[in-house]
């Protein structure tokens, strides 16, 4: 595996968690009999999954040409992923004149097991690093 053995460890730990999150999710969205798949939910766990790939991907490519840029890098990710969500997701959710907490939920569940995920994983490159 060699070089790409982070990016895999790191997609054979974001792959599973967020599947088991959001087959969760959803199940509990209809056990409320609210809209399993209002809220584009399916779209912000993939813009989330897609986001925090590419974020880490490009980190790892550039861990040692930017060693000491690394935390600022990740910060810029987190900008993007926020400003990808105003773009994509904020205008339907405030469509109605309010954000209502499954539409928060829709967003935040994910946006934060990508962040758990990312950190963990960026913090073990790092770590590897020194």
């Amino acid at each position: 595996m060699g070089k790409a053995y982070p990016v895999i460890r790191f997609l054979a730990v974001l792959v599973p968690l967020l599947l088991i999150v959001f087959l969760v999710h959803t199940y509990l969205l209809q056990h409320l009999s609210l809209p399993q798949y209002g809220n584009k939910i399916v779209l912000s766990y993939t813009v989330n999954f897609l986001m925090a790939t590419v974020i880490f991907v490009g980190l790892y490519a550039f861990r040692n040409r930017m060693k000491t840029q690394i935390g600022f890098l990740f910060m810029a990710g987190s900008l993007l992923k926020f400003i990808v969500f105003f773009v994509l997701l904020y205008p339907s959710y405030k469509a109605d004149g309010e954000m209502d907490s499954s539409e928060f939920a829709a967003f935040f569940i994910p946006y934060a097991i990508c962040l758990i995920v990312e950190t963990v994983s960026m913090v073990k490159m790092l770590q590897k690093m020194d």
